[in-house]
């Protein structure tokens, strides 16, 4: 199947139903079609700013800045997720050391 295919087939068919006495071929129907797409592709594109001969470029570019943020996204949740690890075992050995008496805290606040 080729891409457009379905839309041949819809303007097959009301050419069909339409214009039984025109005589149209399949191969003009498919150029329209063709065509149609292209100047909408073209129109598409021109919208975006994306229809000067710098495009792929500019494609590039931003493809480019996109793989830099995420990988700055990346390492900043594993800066977080180290900062919070490193906080989690701080806490966990210095309530090993006041549980097992290397620490006194209790004593510094009066207890």
């Amino acid at each position: 199947m080729r891409i457009g295919s379905g839309l041949f087939q819809a303007v097959r068919q009301i050419k069909q139903d339409q214009a039984k006495d025109a005589r149209v071929s399949d191969e003009n129907i498919y150029f329209l079609v063709a065509q149609a797409s292209e100047e909408g592709a073209g129109r598409a594109l021109a919208k975006l700013g994306l229809s000067d001969e710098e495009a792929g470029a500019d494609i590039s570019e931003l493809r480019a800045l996109l793989d830099s943020w995420r990988d700055s996204k990346k390492t900043a949740r594993q800066a977080v997720v180290r900062w919070i690890m490193r906080m989690f075992f701080s806490a966990l050995l210095l309530g090993l050391a006041v549980k097992f008496k290397l620490l006194q805290l209790g004593q510094t606040f009066g207890q």
